[in-house]
C-alpha cells in the first residue's frame, strides 16, 4: 500500500477544522453546567438533573470504539462528517426541549435529555476521529506538536464552557415578538454555528482519507458493547445516590454487565472483523498506555470532581468564583500539554515526559492533601495549578505512543481504544472516590450521601444568595475529601507504575510509522 501524501494547505485547512469539531466536543462536557440550576427551574427537572449529564456520558463513551471501527472500515472523513452532523442536530433540539412537550407527549426535561443523548452519539465520533486523522496526516514525531495543542483545546474548553454557558443562562434571553428565547438555550444553540462550520471545512478542503481495511461491521460485538457498558455505566453514575450500591438496582444492573462482557469477549475472539481486536492486548505499548490512560484518568476525574463542591459549600464562594477557581489547574494542563508535544516533535521521546507528568500529579494530590479548614481559596489555587501541569502530557502522548505501536490499518480502532479507557476510568473514579467522600463524611456524622451534596450546591446557585460556609459541613467535608486525595495519590502511583512499564520508543519524523525500539530502558 502506497503512501497517501498531503500539501501544507490541506493539512492546515484539515487541522483548522479538526480543532473546531475538537473545542465542540470539548465544550458540550462542561457548557451545561452552570446552566443547571436555570434549566431545573424552567423545566421542573430536579429529580431528573443527573441525567442530563449521564446521557450524553453513556452515549459518548460507548460510541467511541464503534466509530472508531467505522473509520477503519469506512474512512475517517464520512464517519467525521456523520458525527459532526449527529451532534448538531442533537443541539438544535435540545434547544428546543420543553417547546413541543405536548405533540412529543413527553415532558421538557426527558426532552432535553434524549437529546443530550443523541449529541452524545455524535460527540463519540468527534474525539477519536479527531485524533486518528492526525494520525493519518502526520508521521510520529510531528503529531506530537498537534496532539498538544488539542489537549491545549480541551483545557480551553473547561474554561470557556462553564464562563459561556453562565453569561448566555443570565444575559442570554431574546424576545422575538411575543416569544421569549430563554438564555440557557444559547448554550446548545451557540454550537449550531461552529457545527456548521465545521461540517463546511471538512466536506469542501479536507482531502479524502484512504480507507485502512474493508471488511464487514461487527454487528454483534457493537450490540454486545452496547449491553455491557450501558448497564456498568449507569450503575457507577447512578449507584450510590440514586439507588444504594447493595440494592437490586445495582447488582442486577452489574450482573447483567459482566454477563454481556464477557458474551462481547467471546464474540471478539472468533470474529474476522471485530469492534476491538483482542490481538492488539498483546501489544506491550497497546496495553500499557491503555492501563495506564485508564488508571490516571480515574485518579484526576476522582479526585476533582468535588472541588467544586467543597469550595461551595466549604469554602462558601459562589458557583461562579468555584468555576473561575478551576482556572489555574487548567492553565496549568494547557501549559504542559503544549510543552510536551513540542518536545516530542524535537526528541521524538514521549515516556520521560509521561513520567514527570505521573510524578507531578502525585505531588498535586498530596498537597491537596495537606489543605485544611483554614485554606485559603488562592492557597487552594496553586495546588490545584501543580495537578493540571502534571495532568497535561497524559492527555495526548499516550495516544502517540498507541497510534505508533500498531499497523496502520488499525490506527482508528487503537485510537478510540485509548479514549474509551479513559473515559471508562474517569466514571469509576467519579463512583469510587464518591463512596470514599460518602463513607468518611458518614463518619463525621453529617449523615450526607453526594447526591445531597450536589443537590445542596445545585440549590445555593439557583437562589443566587452569597452563602457562609457552615463550620461544621466545611469541617466534615475537609476530613472527607483529605481521604479523597490520598486515594487519588495512590491511583496515580499505580498509574506511574504502569507508565514505567512502557517501552521505550523513539519516534520517527518521517514515514513510513514503524517504531524504533530501543535497548537502553528510559
Amino acid at each position: 500500500m502506497t503512501t497517501q501524501t498531503f500539501t501544507d494547505t490541506e493539512r492546515r485547512l484539515t487541522m483548522a477544522a479538526l480543532m473546531i469539531v475538537f473545542l465542540l466536543s470539548a465544550l458540550d462536557q462542561t457548557v451545561v453546567s452552570t446552566a443547571m440550576p436555570r434549566i431545573i427551574a424552567e423545566l421542573n427537572g430536579l429529580t431528573l438533573y443527573a441525567w442530563v449529564t449521564t446521557a450524553y456520558l453513556l452515549t459518548s463513551t460507548v460510541m467511541v470504539p464503534i466509530w472508531g471501527k467505522l473509520g477503519d472500515i469506512y474512512g475517517r472523513k464520512p464517519i467525521l462528517l456523520i458525527g459532526i452532523g449527529i451532534f448538531l442536530a442533537g443541539s438544535w433540539f435540545a434547544g428546543l426541549s420543553g417547546e413541543f412537550g405536548p405533540v412529543l407527549g413527553m415532558s421538557g426535561m426527558v426532552q432535553l435529555i434524549v437529546c443530550r443523548a443523541l449529541q452524545g452519539v455524535g460527540g463519540g465520533a468527534l474525539f477519536t476521529t479527531a485524533f486518528a486523522i492526525i494520525a493519518d496526516l502526520y508521521p510520529p514525531r510531528e503529531r506530537g506538536k498537534f496532539a498538544g495543542l488539542f489537549g491545549s483545546v480541551f483545557g480551553l474548553a473547561s474554561i470557556l464552557g462553564p464562563l459561556i454557558g453562565g453569561y448566555f443562562t443570565d444575559h442570554g434571553t431574546v424576545h422575538i415578538g411575543a416569544h421569549t428565547i430563554a438564555g440557557w438555550r444559547w448554550v446548545f444553540y451557540v454550537n449550531l454555528p461552529l457545527s456548521l462550520l465545521s461540517l463546511f471545512m471538512v466536506l469542501v478542503k479536507m482531502p479524502p482519507l484512504e480507507h485502512r481495511r474493508s471488511g464487514a461491521v461487527d454487528y454483534v460485538g457493537a450490540i454486545l458493547l452496547v449491553a455491557a457498558f450501558v448497564p456498568l455505566l449507569l450503575a457507577l453514575s447512578l449507584g450510590g445516590h440514586d439507588f444504594a450500591w447493595s440494592s437490586p438496582q445495582s447488582l442486577g444492573l452489574f450482573a447483567f454487565a459482566a454477563v454481556a462482557l464477557a458474551a462481547f469477549l467471546f464474540v471478539e475472539s472468533k470474529v474476522s472483523n471485530p469492534i476491538l481486536p483482542l490481538r492488539l492486548f498483546a501489544n506491550r505499548v497497546f496495553a500499557a498506555a491503555n492501563g495506564a490512560g485508564f488508571l490516571l484518568s480515574m485518579a484526576f476525574l476522582g479526585v476533582v470532581t468535588f472541588l467544586p463542591l467543597y469550595m461551595q459549600l466549604g469554602l462558601g464562594v459562589d458557583a461562579t468564583t468555584s468555576g473561575l477557581a478551576i482556572l489555574p489547574m487548567m492553565g496549568g494542563l494547557i501549559v504542559s500539554s503544549t510543552a510536551a508535544g513540542q518536545i516530542v516533535s524535537r526528541t521524538g521521546r514521549y515516556k520521560p515526559l509521561l513520567i514527570a507528568g505521573a510524578v507531578l500529579l502525585m505531588t498535586g494530590f498530596w498537597l491537596l492533601s495537606r489543605c485544611g479548614v483554614h485554606t485559603t481559596l488562592p492557597d487552594l489555587c496553586w495546588r490545584m495549578a501543580i495537578v493540571g501541569l502534571g495532568l497535561g502530557p497524559s492527555q495526548s502522548l499516550f495516544n502517540i505512543a498507541i497510534q505508533s505501536s500498531v499497523e496502520v490499518r488499525d490506527i482508528g480502532v487503537a485510537t478510540s481504544s485509548n479514549q474509551f479507557f479513559r473515559q471508562i476510568g474517569s466514571t469509576i473514579g467519579v463512583a469510587i472516590f464518591g463512596a470514599l467522600l460518602t463513607h468518611r463524611l458518614a463518619s463525621e456524622g453529617q449523615g450526607l450521601d453526594l447526591g445531597a451534596l450536589q443537590g445542596m450546591a445545585l440549590k445555593a446557585t439557583a437562589q443566587g444568595a452569597a452563602r457562609h460556609a457552615d463550620p461544621a459541613l466545611a469541617q466534615a467535608l475537609t476530613h472527607a475529601l483529605t481521604g479523597v486525595f490520598a486515594g487519588g495519590i495512590l491511583v496515580t502511583g499505580l498509574g506511574l507504575a504502569a507508565t514505567l512499564l512502557l517501552p521505550t520508543i523513539t519516534l520517527r519524523g518521517r514515514m513510513p510509522v514503524e517504531p524504533v525500539l530501543e535497548k537502553e530502558p528510559v
